[in-house]
């Protein structure tokens, strides 16, 4: 969430000094769990998602992790667009996932949920690994990060 907040600041500052935002009321706020744009016409408010998406790849952010809602008509001819912010993994993902793990037949890896994360045990490092390219070749509509605990 911290690069998140980093690139929406890095982004409303940007728009803030573009010539072609000036006297157009563009704004990005970030909520609790999405970010909101507003601006005065449609083709702007493509052009400040792709500064906000721009930013957000800079800062290492997937953009997997960002869902764009409607385009909103807002109060004073202006638009707006909310886009939801994803952490974690939801049940049906994390049921999904674990499924695929276990299709892959390695042995003695073993896949649970854990609240909003999944947990991969395996005795041998090189069962990991393969699990991991495994799911990182695969496409979930999820970013996926991976935490190594032993070293």
């Amino acid at each position: 969430m911290q690069e998140v907040r980093n690139a929406v600041d890095q982004a409303s500052r940007e728009i803030a000094n573009r010539y072609d935002f000036k006297n157009t009321g563009s704004s990005i706020e970030l909520g609790e769990d999405a970010i909101t744009m507003a601006t005065a016409t449609e083709d702007r408010l493509i052009a400040l998602r792709q500064v906000l998406e721009e930013k957000m790849v800079k800062r290492k952010v997937s953009l997997k992790a960002v869902s764009y809602g409607d385009v909103e008509e807002a109060s004073g001819a202006t638009v707006r667009q909310v886009a939801a912010l994803q952490a974690g993994i939801s049940s049906d993902k994390a049921k999904e996932l674990n499924k695929f793990i276990k299709g892959l037949g390695v042995k003695g890896v073993q896949s649970q949920t854990q609240g909003d994360q999944l947990r991969v045990n395996s005795k041998k490092r090189d069962d990991l690994q393969t699990v991991i390219a495994s799911l990182k070749e695969g496409d979930f509509d999820i970013p996926l990060q991976f935490n190594n605990f032993r070293d």
